[in-house]
């Protein structure tokens, strides 16, 4: 059964209002179907928004952090009460198989919970001084009115990335969701007045471009947090209305390298979570796999038969692999198939389109790949993973590090050698070392190069929200 989808209104000042005419599609990707209709808000609504963060944010910045810490954890609480709700919602508008959705949901309600503790250990710290009766404080305190620009691949979870520590610092926030999977976004700010969050503390804002640039330029902004595309991130940058802080998250086309000492099948097994899981549609997916050539045919063979056994159909039927969320998705993994065959490469299994309604296209792997095609130098954000082989370790390490990319890597080897000195030389912010998951909640994660700049995760990503003053004080003659 499909979930009830909420009214698309926004959130302003603790009341939901209409911010124009429904003029924006909201499609199921398995179907093709228009499950509901938003607005694209106008430049009025964002002022009103981003103004009711503002007085909001005299009386939410002195609050203590334990109470903030309370109303974070009731939140979360909130987040698993209303679990299936959540989930479905994902599901219906991302295309998200229900356990991966449900994996999202878990890991934004231990984001709330995480920044609530993070909220109570933000420590000063005394200095000393070279005069007799002065004494210097460091003080950490909340950046302001933060605006929050999110995408549709992880449509909950990087929202709450964002508002879990900007309201754990004693921020207040606008967030505007992707226009594709808007849902979600509103079942999840319908739960911040249960748990207690004073009206104004965070808010949101629906729309697409209008709203988005609106937002990113909003001159009531003290910082922006914005994660998605690459172009998108470079746009924004030029578009701020002030200097502020700005931390971004952007795109990966991250690598996979396999040395000659490596587990062969943990490393198929590698491949198959990160450059499958939620159809490949993730900013740490493997897009790119450089393999040494002693164990290069092994491993080709291993992963092609591995991604010819998934199972691919609606997320609602919860496969292994669902739809691609929208049309330019599909149609930038035929384009990246289509150039790599024609400069040289071989599909091994799937490569081209599923003809059935909605957003569909094959788990894919592509073997030789050139390193000049745009399958080895773009992040493709889809169901395709390209190998090419390699001889030596620089030759490796170059490949790896021959884009703008600069998010996350990963190594398979069992030398320690190799281990460390492909593991330091490889320039990317989060390097995973025979296991598949470059983040955890409790370190920091970001990216380098053309991949952003700034932290979530971690006390980092907290930190990312305040700002840092110090207090001089003379108290003596």
């Amino acid at each position: 059964m499909s979930p009830t989808v909420p009214a698309p209104l926004n959130l302003v000042g603790g009341s939901w209002v209409q911010a124009g005419e429904p003029v924006v599609d909201v499609v199921d990707p398995a179907t093709g179907e228009v499950v509901t209709r938003i607005p694209d808000t106008d430049g009025a609504g964002v002022d009103a928004a981003v103004a009711a963060a503002r007085e909001a944010l005299a009386d939410w910045r002195t609050t203590t952090p334990f109470h903030r810490a309370t109303l974070l954890h009731r939140l979360a609480d909130g987040v698993r009460e209303h679990r299936d709700e959540l989930v479905g919602l994902v599901t219906l508008e991302m295309g998200k198989p229900l356990r991966e959705a449900g994996n999202e949901v878990d890991k934004l309600a231990d984001a709330f919970d995480y920044y609530a503790e993070e909220a109570v250990r933000v420590h000063g710290e005394t200095i000393p001084n070279e005069q007799h009766g002065v004494t210097s404080i460091v003080r950490y305190e909340p950046v302001g009115v933060v605006g929050a620009i999110t995408p549709w691949n992880y449509p909950l979870e990087l929202i709450g990335w964002k508002l879990a520590a900007a309201l754990a610092a004693g921020c207040t926030i606008v967030v505007k969701p992707s226009e594709y999977t808007p849902s979600s976004a509103v079942a999840l700010m319908a739960l911040l007045q249960p748990a207690g969050f004073p009206d104004g503390v965070a808010n949101l804002v629906l729309g697409a471009g209008v709203a988005g640039r609106a937002l990113a330029s909003h001159p009531g902004l003290d910082k922006l947090a914005f994660t998605g595309s690459t172009a998108t991130g470079a746009a924004i940058s030029r578009s701020v209305a002030k200097a502020m802080p700005l931390s971004m998250e952007l795109g990966g086309s991250c690598p996979q390298v396999v040395t000659a000492s490596a587990d062969v099948d943990e490393a198929v097994a590698g491949c198959l979570r990160r450059g499958f899981r939620n159809a490949g549609q993730i900013c740490i997916a493997i897009n790119r796999v450089y393999v040494h050539r002693s164990v290069h045919r092994e491993f080709v063979e291993k992963l092609t038969a591995g991604v010819e056994a998934l199972t691919v159909g609606p997320g609602s039927k919860d496969p292994d692999v669902g739809p691609v969320t929208n049309a330019g998705i599909r149609d930038r993994c035929v384009a990246h198939v289509q150039q790599a065959v024609a400069d040289g490469a071989r599909v091994t299994t799937g490569g081209a389109v599923i003809d059935r309604p909605g957003t569909w296209f094959a788990p894919t792997v592509v073997d030789e790949v050139p390193p000049t095609t745009l399958l080895a130098q773009e992040e493709t954000f889809g169901p395709v993973v390209g190998v090419t082989p390699y001889d030596t370790t620089e030759e490796a390490v170059a490949l790896a590090n021959g884009t703008t990319a600069g998010l996350a890597a990963y190594l398979y080897a069992r030398d320690l050698t190799e281990v460390f000195e492909i593991g330091h030389a490889l320039d990317f912010g989060n390097v995973a070392v025979n296991n598949p998951d470059a983040g955890i909640m409790n370190a920091p994660y970001g990216g380098r190069k053309g991949s952003g700049h700034g932290y979530e995760h971690g006390r980092e990503g907290l930190f990312g929200y305040l700002h840092i003053k110090h207090l001089r004080v003379r108290y003596g003659r």
